[in-house]
């Protein structure tokens, strides 16, 4: 007979975000004093394809038994201790397909969701808990399907899950751009310039919409609302010419368009087993643009541009206190309904009170800024108008965005 109550499996896919280990650990802690057995599922849902289900077998790369000691030391920490992937276990092509798999499925894609369950079996995992952003938590709702216990946690900087008002990343997101915009405004001022800085948001302008409302920067452009590039450069001059150190700033969201361009803007034509190609570059775009077409706003003469992409350096380091706090509550979430045997739901905030909702919310579309109420679209700026009644972090509560 166990001296457990069951196993519980937690994994992290997708980027990786400031939160997650503080979530990994509040998780763990719980559930070793509710009486489970915890196990660490290593790089998402790989780990879950890649391992060898025999008790003799090395399987460190697919799976480890967590402990208070282990959470302790990273629960601190940024990034996930537990590694993570973008693999897809539904659509994995056949390079991928493990070499004891690889008579078993011989499709140019194949769907391991078979071996998935097989091997979740072998862990004697009861309750599963996916951290991850929509990609990650469409195939959780696949396993929920199968009849997996899945509880799941959102995550992604962009803040963009359906169901919940905030996901684990978002805020330390957010401080880190207005951290390092304000660091750059010191080259930017030094050589009276444009400051361009290229921010995350594949299809909804958080990252950039907030920041740019806490002072952040003079203008930003956001997936939600096409731009022209020349209102851009004229409103950017204004804001130039009547700043007391002659420059101006712009957050440019990675899934950002100008009027005139198809599609968006991507490094590359790679694509992740998701369909998503790697985004990037409009900020250069912009960069470019604003350096040719500056001479007809700035009296015949050029301004120049700084012009950086902050990327990872968002996403890396140690959780805010929002990210430290939030994880440990979404942690504690999960454990409650696993104890009340309740499965198939994704923890959320929802008006600033945490709580659960259908895991089968992912299929919604993603969460969008709502443009009519927060965004200045011929302004390219916020709308500063009527804050009574919003939560804390403005865009989230009841009507407040537009999904």
């Amino acid at each position: 007979m166990s001296a457990y109550k069951g196993t519980i499996g937690i994994l992290t896919g997708g980027g990786d975000v400031p939160g997650l280990n503080p979530a990994i650990r509040a998780i763990t802690i719980r559930a070793l004093r509710e009486g489970y057995r915890v196990v660490g599922i290593r790089r998402g849902w790989a780990g879950l394809v890649d391992l060898t289900p025999a008790d003799d077998a090395d399987n460190r790369h697919a799976f480890q038994l967590l402990t208070e000691d282990v959470v302790n030391r990273a629960g601190r920490t940024g990034g996930t201790f537990l590694h993570t992937s973008r693999t897809r276990p539904s659509a994995l092509p056949r390079p991928l397909v493990p070499d004891r798999l690889q008579d078993r499925f011989t499709d140019d894609t194949n769907d391991l969701t078979e071996v998935v369950l097989e091997h979740l079996d072998f862990l004697g995992v009861d309750h599963l808990i996916p951290i991850g952003g929509d990609d990650t938590l469409s195939y959780a709702q696949r396993l929920h399907q199968e009849g997996v216990a899945v509880v799941a946690i959102p995550k992604t900087m962009d803040n963009d899950v359906p169901g919940t008002d905030y996901c684990i990343g978002f805020s330390t997101c957010v401080t880190r751009t207005i951290e390092l915009t304000h660091r750059l405004r010191t080259t930017a001022g030094s050589h009276e310039r444009f400051l361009v800085l290229e921010v995350f948001g594949r299809y909804a302008g958080f990252t950039a919409l907030l920041p740019t409302m806490a002072g952040a920067a003079d203008r930003c452009v956001i997936p939600e609302h096409p731009f022209d590039i020349e209102h851009l450069v004229e409103l950017l001059s204004y804001d130039r010419r009547r700043h007391p150190s002659t420059y101006s700033v712009v957050l440019v969201s990675e899934g950002a368009r100008m009027k005139h361009q198809e599609g968006l803007t991507f490094e590359g034509n790679e694509r992740d087993m998701y369909g998503h190609r790697k985004l990037g570059g409009v900020g250069d775009d912009v960069s470019a643009l604003l350096k040719e077409l500056s001479p007809r706003f700035n009296q015949g003469r050029r301004v120049n541009v700084v012009n950086q992409r902050l990327g990872y350096l968002v996403r890396s380091g140690e959780p805010d206190a929002m990210d430290s706090i939030a994880p440990m509550a979404f942690g504690n979430l999960a454990l409650d309904l696993i104890l009340e045997g309740v499965s198939g739901r994704l923890v959320n905030v929802r008006d600033g009170v945490y709580g659960s909702v259908p895991l089968d919310v992912v299929k919604e579309p993603a969460r969008r800024v709502d443009v009519e109420r927060f965004y200045r679209a011929d302004r390219l700026r916020p709308d500063y108008r009527s804050f009574d009644g919003l939560p804390v972090l403005i865009m989230t509560g009841p009507g407040a965005n537009g999904s």
